[in-house]
C-alpha cells in the first residue's frame, strides 16, 4: 500500500473512532436520558453531568478525550517506517476530531469537540495539550462557565503552539480545529452576553419530552378534578 492510500486509510479510520458519541452510547449504557433531549442538546460531558450522574460525565469526558489521543499517539508511535510521520498524526488528530463534530453514526449530529480536541493536542505534544488544559480549569473554575473556558482556551491553543514549537503542519490543523470550536460556541457566546448561560455544576430541566407528558398529566388531572366538582 502507498503512502497516500494508507494515509487515506488511517484518516478514515480516526474519523470514524471519532464518530463514536461517547455521551450518548455512556448515557443508554447507564439508562440515562439521551443527552441531546435536556440542558444544551449538546451530546458532551458537560452537558451529561447536568443529568446529575457524575459517573456518566467523567467516562463521557474519559472516552471523549482518548479517541482523539489514541490515533494521534498510534501514528507517532508506529508510523515512521510506513512514512507517516508529524503532518499525518495531525491530520488524523483533526479527522477524530471532526467525526466528533460530525458522527456518521449519529447522523452526524455531534457534539462540540472539547474533550476530543484536548485530547488531540495532548497527544501532538504532552505539553501543549496540559498548557491548554490548565487554562481551561483556571477559567472554569474562576467563572464555572465551561463555555467561556472552552472559548480561551481555544483561542490559546494555536498561539501556545506557536510560541512553545514553532509553526509546522500541525498549527494548520490546530487552527482550524480552535475555529470550529469557537463556531460551536457561538450559541453560548450569545448566552454569555446575555447573562443566562449554564454554569458547572447547574442540574438540567427535565427532557423535553418528559416535560411534555408531565405537563400532559398535570392538565388532565386538573381536568379531571373539574369534572368531579361539578358532580
Amino acid at each position: 500500500m502507498t503512502t497516500a492510500l494508507l494515509t487515506l486509510a488511517v484518516t478514515v479510520a480516526a474519523y470514524l473512532i471519532g464518530s463514536l458519541s461517547f455521551a450518548v452510547i455512556v448515557s443508554r449504557v447507564m439508562g440515562l436520558h439521551d443527552p441531546r433531549s435536556y440542558g444544551s442538546g449538546n451530546p458532551g460531558a458537560t452537558n451529561v453531568l447536568r443529568s446529575g450522574n457524575k459517573k456518566a460525565a467523567v467516562l463521557t469526558l474519559v472516552f471523549d478525550l482518548l479517541k482523539g489521543l489514541i490515533p494521534v499517539v498510534l501514528v507517532l508511535q508506529f508510523g515512521e517506517p510506513w512514512n507517516l510521520r508529524g503532518n499525518t498524526a495531525a491530520l488524523v488528530g483533526l479527522a477524530a476530531f471532526l467525526g466528533h463534530l460530525w458522527p456518521v453514526f449519529f447522523r452526524f449530529q455531534g457534539g462540540k469537540g472539547v474533550a476530543t480536541a484536548a485530547g488531540v493536542l495532548l497527544g501532538l505534544h504532552a505539553g501543549l495539550g496540559l498548557a491548554v488544559l490548565a487554562i481551561w480549569i483556571a477559567v472554569a473554575f474562576a467563572t464555572r462557565y465551561s463555555s467561556l473556558a472552552a472559548l480561551i482556551a481555544s483561542i490559546a491553543a494555536p498561539i501556545v503552539h506557536i510560541v512553545g514549537w514553532g509553526p509546522s503542519g500541525a498549527t494548520l490543523a490546530i487552527t482550524l480545529m480552535s475555529a470550529l470550536l469557537v463556531w460551536r460556541h457561538r450559541a453560548n457566546i450569545g448566552k454569555l452576553m446575555a447573562g443566562t448561560e449554564s454554569k458547572l455544576g447547574q442540574k438540567s430541566s427535565p427532557a423535553a419530552p418528559a416535560a411534555t407528558a408531565s405537563h400532559g398529566h398535570s392538565a388532565g388531572h386538573h381536568k379531571d378534578r373539574g369534572h368531579g366538582r361539578k358532580r
